[in-house]
């Protein structure tokens, strides 16, 4: 049986994105020419792989099946043909990364315009999911994940800051008309600001001091998915709303414009940095092999530039 590349990945795109018009805006080709190569793929194969609504689309059993099994096998496709960039000057071609939204936020601002300045023939899409995907059945290359986080079967190569921490904070207007936490239990008898994976499961608010750690799970007015409405959540807490924990990075802008005040610092968790992570085989597509090049030689960089003596 024939099978057409170019149905299988209009396939592929329509199932990931879980629209005609969504697959449409994320490979540039039209909906009708997507919904076209899928109703000709489907009649190929004589079996329905999608269910149509006016809102929404979503996989059949046998779709799901297909997109589960298409997703490596067209990651390898791209893999062998880009064997090609070897005789090329430059690597070319597309590099998708997974990323968390905090990853998206703090870490990838730094390293993307140099990156794609030193590599214009590379394509850059960033999928910024904090679902925790699996790489491969999602089409992308590599992700951006913390050390609890990583697959024992993927390469990791640190990425971004080596050590960062969870700050805790509150509008100066909250603190004063409620108090000033002393401990962590203090936030039991608070309004505090949380965040929910996609998941279903809370944020765990962890503090640790003198080899101790302290887990909350504090109540609070406001609960949002992490990621997407993250903002929200900084929002209420500089409008008096609460106490946020958060990446000190994310708040740092609002912590030293003094709309937050940083409280429990001596408690607050310093953690390992994030890393970029990659399926571990031996030959790797050129623009994800010049991404992790580039992301060494950077950190090498800053390693060289904290060991020079101040002039």
């Amino acid at each position: 049986m024939n099978i057409d590349l170019v149905d299988l990945n209009a396939f592929l795109t329509v199932a990931r994105a879980k629209g005609f018009r969504d697959g449409a805006r994320a490979s540039g080709a039209s909906a009708s020419g997507l919904s076209e190569a899928v109703r000709r793929l489907e009649t190929r194969l004589g079996v329905r792989l999608l269910h149509r609504t006016t809102r929404s689309v979503a996989t059949t059993e046998a779709g799901q099946r297909l997109l589960e099994r298409l997703g490596p096998a067209l990651s390898e496709v791209r893999s062998a043909v880009d064997v090609l960039n070897d005789y090329r000057g430059r690597p070319a071609g597309t590099l998708r990364l997974n990323v968390p939204v905090s990853a998206a936020r703090l870490v990838l601002p730094a390293i993307v315009p140099p990156f794609l300045a030193a590599f214009p023939d590379v394509r850059l899409e960033v999928l910024a999911d904090d679902s925790f995907v699996d790489l491969l059945a999602a089409g992308c290359d590599a992700g951006i994940r913390y050390e609890e986080r990583l697959e024992k079967d993927m390469i990791a190569v640190r990425i971004g800051a080596r050590k960062q921490r969870f700050a805790t904070a509150a509008s100066s207007a909250y603190l004063d008309r409620h108090g000033r936490p002393n401990h962590p239990r203090d936030l039991l008898k608070h309004a505090c600001l949380s965040g929910r994976f996609s998941s279903g499961a809370k944020t765990q608010w962890e503090y640790e001091r003198n080899g101790k750690t302290f887990r909350v799970d504090p109540p609070g007015p406001l609960l949002v998915q992490v990621g997407a409405a993250t903002d929200l959540l900084v929002d209420a807490a500089i409008g008096g709303c609460g106490i946020i924990n958060l990446f000190e990075d994310w708040l740092r802008p609002h912590l030293e414009s003094g709309a937050l005040e940083p409280i429990l610092e001596p408690w607050w968790q310093r953690f390992s940095g994030p890393f970029l992570y990659y399926p571990g085989r031996r030959l790797l597509p050129a623009p994800l092999r010049a991404f992790v090049d580039f992301i060494k030689s950077e950190s090498s960089h800053e390693a060289i530039q904290r060991q020079r003596p101040a002039s």
